[in-house]
């Protein structure tokens, strides 16, 4: 896939400005960002171009999660007057896997594969540093004027006893073209950890008619950088789907039994078995950086295997930049898909152009969890602004409060604000309902200017939206919202 964009050396290394370790989002925005200063760049890849995201993480996932919400829907209608015929809408997983497969190749192709040629290329293998000027990849040799380290995440797999000698699923299941490609529906499903994988994942597979158990080491689901509302409130309609949950649970091994799985489980201060016809791990992702070679080019990471960046994302070798997956939450970073980008074409431009240098900037930054009733959030916790020293004031409505809500059918959720209480600046929104991925961009805007609660008051808002939920959570600083009628300040 090597395009003629750089030239052999004397000693038949390739010589480029910027050589990229990946090819997912992060690695393609600093490629394009390179090819519009009009220097030369290449990716390399060891499994398959477009990383995480296309091929199994983003795009499989909501392609799938959104089927499984129509079978949903399909066979629990929320309007009176609508019934089901039969068993409702009939599941052939070989045909959505199928269909996801044909989504993936076709999204790739004209996203990533379509792109690649003029003043960058591909390098297929597994590449690593030799130095910190040379990137070996298939035996063959790189160089660059700089290096972009964007090899992204893969999920982690914690030491559980018996791990290693039984078959398990991650979230690559829903890869494309690879053998860890799950083709055939499993009757029941242990799933190790809380996080937001397990928990679309969980609804997905529940939703097609697999048993689900999750087994959740915290109090809740979503323990951590959520609201505690949030899990609550996942938690019931999980229960509510027949879902079951199971927490403060620890797996203490694994083994097979017959072809199935057995977990054994401290649960509390006892012990139960779990049975399942499959295993996933989603116990959450790591950084892709433990072996690259990082140590012989200089690099520095921390104890959690993040490459350590400054805000200009240039790490401990001043040629050498990170971003995306590998460099974790440093500088209020994430592990997602826009947020690679974004830093992608800040360290190309950084590494390319020694003027006007930009920083990252985390602050804001929505992110979302598709189960259903959707997860939208942007910002702070209460007990993180608190940590921060803020004075909060602090706000939680019920989705019944919200007109739009009310008209659909669908009062599932809530909406929780946080301010401080002095400037009545917006810190933090998080929202369990319908809409919430779509209405949290709002918030997102606001708080990227700093709005405040009256900003929020005194936008007209279409009557009757879910965004409606903003302006509503919003009024509670001054009244009481159950209060009032409908569009009334």
């Amino acid at each position: 896939m090597n395009s003629d964009c750089c030239a052999p050396d004397r000693s038949g290394q390739d010589r480029y400005d910027l050589v990229i370790l990946g090819s997912g989002s992060t690695a393609f925005a600093a490629a394009l960002a390179a090819q519009d200063m009009g220097k030369t760049a290449v990716m390399t890849e060891e499994r398959v171009i477009g990383g995480t995201c296309v091929n199994r993480g983003c795009l499989p996932s909501k392609n799938l999660i959104e089927a499984a919400k129509l079978i949903f829907d399909a066979r629990n209608p929320r309007y009176p007057g609508l019934e089901t015929c039969g068993p409702g809408l009939k599941v052939n997983f070989a045909e959505l896997i199928a269909q996801k497969d044909e989504v993936i190749r076709v999204y790739r192709g004209k996203k990533y594969d379509s792109l690649v040629g003029g003043q960058f290329s591909i390098e297929e293998g597994r590449s690593r540093f030799l130095d910190g000027n040379t990137v070996e990849i298939g035996g063959k040799r790189l160089t660059g004027k700089r290096f972009l380290i964007a090899t992204g995440s893969r999920p982690v797999v914690p030491d559980i006893p018996g791990l290693d000698e039984v078959p398990y699923l991650t979230s690559d299941l829903l890869t494309h073209d690879e053998a860890s490609e799950l083709k055939e529906l499993p009757a029941s499903l242990l799933i190790v950890g809380g996080g937001y994988i397990a928990l679309e994942l969980g609804q997905m597979f529940a939703r097609f008619g697999t048993e689900v158990t999750i087994l959740d080491r915290n109090a809740q689901v979503l323990a951590h950088g959520y609201e505690p509302a949030v899990g609550q409130a996942i938690g019931q309609v999980f229960a509510e789907e027949g879902i079951s949950i199971v927490p403060h649970a620890t797996v203490e091994g694994v083994r097979s039994e017959g072809a199935g799985v057995v977990a054994e489980v401290r649960v509390g201060k006892g012990r139960r078995t779990f049975r399942a016809e499959r295993l996933l791990i989603a116990a959450g992702r790591r950084p892709n950086t433990d072996e690259i070679g990082l140590e012989a080019a200089g690099v520095a990471v921390n104890a959690r295997g993040e490459v350590e960046v400054d805000a200009q994302l240039r790490t401990s070798a001043p040629h050498i930049f990170a971003a995306g997956d590998v460099i974790g939450r440093l500088h209020e970073s994430q592990m997602a898909t826009p947020v690679g980008a974004r830093q992608g074409g800040i360290a190309a431009h950084n590494a390319l152009d020694g003027n006007d240098l930009r920083n990252f900037d985390g602050r804001v930054i929505p992110r979302a969890v598709f189960t259903d009733p959707p997860i939208g959030i942007v910002g702070v916790t209460e007990a993180e602004a608190i940590a921060a020293g803020h004075r909060c004031w602090c706000a939680t409505i019920p989705m019944e409060l919200v007109p739009r809500a009310g008209a659909i059918r669908d009062t599932r959720g809530l909406i929780k604000m946080v301010a401080d209480a002095g400037s009545n600046e917006v810190l933090g929104v998080s929202m369990v309902g319908a809409g919430a991925p779509e209405v949290i961009h709002e918030a997102a805007i606001a708080m990227r200017f700093r709005a405040t609660l009256d900003d929020y008051i005194d936008q007209l808002h279409v009557y009757p939206t879910m965004a409606e939920a903003l302006k509503i959570v919003a009024i509670a600083r001054y009244k009481d919202p159950a209060k009032l009628s409908c569009c009334a300040e």
